[in-house]
């Protein structure tokens, strides 16, 4: 969203970048690598730090850190997990450098090969700006139509507690919609009845809502049974739309 029309090329141009460096004197990832395993050898999901390759570094040492197990006589330098205000600096091999420049710490860079560290305060908490101004389009773009009920009234509480008003006031208005949705199954259930009993059987069968009306035809849909129907917004909609009823869409 940030990138706007640039966003294409952009993830063009970051697909070719490589996801290690190299040379006589050190080595560089961005999160992680095994020692013992050349870098062309080594795992991309481990060396970028994406969620599979920190299982998998979990499950290889499940109470400490790859760096730990760090034995290669080559320096390493990494990034990706913050490691204080301060790098990490281990037996002159092992340098952790993300010192927390996008949450208002430092900017830590190491010159070669004389391994000299520079350190600069950052100008101001990036992070929590650029949260602040995003949270809301963000929110605005996950799935909410498809999530099941349980999966959204989880996601409104975990995000509620975010301190940018227009999202808090957004969640708001998504709770309720979402409550509007849940509380239509009466007349979801009343509707299906009443359509049910004005078609043929071989209408029936032709309409859109077909399994549903079939069910109250047959005396066996109640508020409980169309529920298992509509585990979504999306198919709480679509059915209502099939039985010529109208609800509230996504807030905008």
């Amino acid at each position: 969203m940030q990138l706007g029309d640039h966003y294409a090329e952009t993830v063009e141009w970051m697909r070719a970048l490589p996801y290690y460096f190299e040379n006589e004197h050190v080595r560089v990832v961005h999160a992680a690598m095994l020692s013992g395993v050349p870098l062309s050898h080594q795992r991309e999901e481990i060396l970028c730090g994406s969620t599979r390759g920190e299982r998998e570094l979990t499950a290889l040492f499940p109470d400490s850190y790859w760096h730990q197990h760090y034995t290669d006589a080559k320096p390493v330098v990494f990034g990706h997990h913050v490691t204080g205000r301060e790098p990490m600096i281990r037996d002159g091999r092992i340098f952790g450098l993300d010192t927390g420049a996008c949450h208002g710490w430092n900017l830590t860079a190491l010159c070669v090969p004389g391994f000299t560290v520079h350190s600069v305060k950052a100008h101001g908490d990036h992070w929590s700006t650029i949260k602040r101004q995003w949270q809301l389009p963000v929110l605005k773009t996950k799935p909410w139509h498809d999530s099941t009920w349980p999966e959204l009234a989880h996601a409104i509480e975990r995000f509620s507690s975010t301190s940018d008003p227009a999202a808090y006031r957004w969640l708001e208005a998504l709770q309720e919609w979402a409550a509007g949705l849940k509380s239509a199954f009466p007349t979801l259930v009343a509707t299906a009845h009443r359509v049910a009993s004005e078609l043929t059987p071989n209408e029936l069968r032709q309409h859109p809502a077909a399994k549903v009306l079939f069910q109250a035809r047959n005396g066996r849909l109640d508020q409980t049974s169309l529920a298992r129907q509509c585990p979504t917004p999306r198919r709480t909609i679509d059915l209502a739309a099939a039985l010529g009823l109208v609800l509230n869409e996504l807030p905008d």
